[in-house]
Formats: C-alpha cells, structure tokens, sequence
C-alpha cells in the first residue's frame, strides 16, 4: 500500500517530528517506508535514515507499508505527519 502526504509540521521531518515518525513506525508489524520526492525510500523505523531525508515543511512524501496491520501503519504514520509539532502528545 502506499499513500502520499504532506508535512504539516514546521521542523519538517527534523528532530521531534521525526522522531515521534519512527517511534510509531516501531509499532507495527508491516514493513514501512518513507520517501521524499524522487528519492529512493529509506526505513521509517530508521531515526538516521528518516532525519538524513531533510524533508522540510510543505512538502510530499510517499508511504510505503507491506504487510498484516499495512492500512492502520499508514493511517498512524499520516497523522504524525499531518499534526503540527506543538500538539503531539507527550
């Protein structure tokens, strides 16, 4: 499955946005990838390979998720994605 979507948050995919990516990409089963532009994609569940992506705010990205629980990963992922910084929960 795959979906796009589009940064919200202002750091882009830096810091705590991309951390709050991966740490949720942590709780699936699927295999979940990310991609920016016409790169290649990297692994979500990789904090150095989702900060190294320099995603900035405004731009979209390509989710990629194969596997049992594919839909409900992209659906959590998408909303990290799509939830300013300010209003993540602790």
């Amino acid at each position: 499955m795959e979906r796009t979507v589009t940064i919200v948050p202002e750091a882009g995919l830096h810091a705590r946005p991309a951390s709050k990516l991966v740490e949720t990409a942590n709780e699936f089963e699927s295999e979940l990838q990310i991609a920016a532009g016409g790169e290649e994609p990297v692994d979500a569940r990789s904090m150095l390979a989702v900060s190294s992506m320099a995603a900035e705010q405004g731009e979209d990205v390509r989710l990629i998720a194969d596997g049992p629980d594919a839909e409900a990963a992209l659906d959590a992922l998408e909303e990290v994605l799509t939830t300013p910084e300010d209003e993540y929960d602790e």
